[in-house]
C-alpha cells in the first residue's frame, strides 16, 4: 500500500489546478496531475516535483475516466483527496474579446444550446462522472475529502441582489453551470455524510488564468488557497459548504 496520502486534481496542467497540485505536494501528498493531454500533464508534473504523476484524464470521456480510476487502483490503491478543478468558461471567447462582450452573446434569449451543452458537459456532468468513478477509491481512504472548484459567479443569492455589480453577466453557460455544480456538491455531501467523507465547494475568486484570458485580479496562489485549505480539513471540519479564502462562507 502507498504510504503517502494521494490526491487527484483534474485540469491540473495549468492555472489554479497546477498551483493546487504544487501546494498539496508541499503538504506531503502524492499528486496525480489530471490532464486531457498527457504530454502537457507530464510537463506540469515535472514542474510540481517528484511526488507528482501525470494522469491522462478527459472528464468528458467515460473511457478516459474509467482508465484513470483503474490506474489509480492498481498503482496506489486508494484516493484521499479529489479536487474537481477541470472547467471551461466557453467555447467561443476569442482573444481580445471581453467577458462582457461574450456575455451579451450568451443571454438566455440568444445563447447557442450547443455552447451551453459544451460548458455543462465539462463543468457539471464531467464532475459527476469523475465523482462516480473515483468514489470506490475514496471509500478506501480513512478520511477522504472532495473539493469542487466552483465560482461566486454561480451564487443565486448574490446574483439576485440588484446591488451586485456583476449581476448583468449571469447567464446560462458558465455562471449557471457553477450554480448546478453547487447543487451537485450539496447532493454529494448529503450522500457521503454518513461515511465521513467531506464534500465542499470553493470559489477561487477572479484569478488570472486562461479561463478568463488572464483578465483576473488575483494570483493563482491566492486562487488555489481555499481549495487546499478545504482539502486538508480535519475530522471536525464542515461538509456541504461554499467558501472563499478571503470572504469566508459564501451564500448558495
Amino acid at each position: 500500500m502507498h504510504n503517502k496520502p494521494v490526491a487527484l486534481v483534474t485540469g491540473a496542467n495549468q492555472g489554479i489546478g497546477l498551483q493546487i497540485a504544487k501546494d498539496l505536494v508541499a503538504h506531503g501528498f502524492t499528486v496525480l496531475v489530471g490532464s486531457r493531454n498527457l504530454e502537457r500533464g507530464e510537463a506540469a508534473a515535472k514542474q510540481v516535483g517528484p511526488d507528482a504523476r501525470a494522469l491522462q484524464l478527459d472528464v468528458t470521456d467515460q473511457a478516459s475516466i474509467a482508465a484513470a480510476a483503474e490506474r489509480i487502483r492498481k498503482e496506489l490503491g486508494r484516493l484521499d483527496v479529489l479536487v474537481n478543478n477541470a472547467a471551461i468558461s466557453n467555447t467561443r471567447l476569442r482573444p481580445g474579446m471581453s467577458v462582457e462582450e461574450y456575455s451579451k452573446s450568451t443571454r438566455p434569449s440568444n445563447v447557442s444550446l450547443d455552447e451551453v451543452r459544451a460548458v455543462w458537459e465539462t463543468n457539471v456532468f464531467g464532475v459527476l462522472a469523475v465523482y462516480q468513478a473515483m468514489l470506490p477509491l475514496l471509500r478506501e481512504a480513512p478520511a477522504a475529502r472532495i473539493v469542487n472548484v466552483s465560482s461566486g459567479a454561480g451564487s443565486l443569492t448574490m446574483n439576485s441582489d440588484p446591488a451586485n455589480d456583476h449581476r448583468s453577466i449571469f447567464g446560462p453557460t458558465y455562471s449557471a453551470s457553477k450554480t448546478a455544480l453547487n447543487a451537485m456538491t450539496l447532493a454529494m455531501a448529503i450522500e457521503l455524510e454518513p461515511a465521513g467523507i467531506k464534500v465542499n465547494a470553493v470559489s477561487p475568486g477572479f484569478t488570472k488564468t486562461n479561463l478568463n484570458n488572464y483578465a483576473g485580479t488575483e494570483t493563482v496562489e491566492e486562487g488555489a488557497a481555499e481549495a487546499v485549505r478545504v482539502a486538508l480539513l480535519g475530522p471536525a471540519g464542515p461538509t456541504g459548504t461554499f467558501s472563499h479564502a478571503k470572504l469566508g462562507p459564501l451564500p448558495w
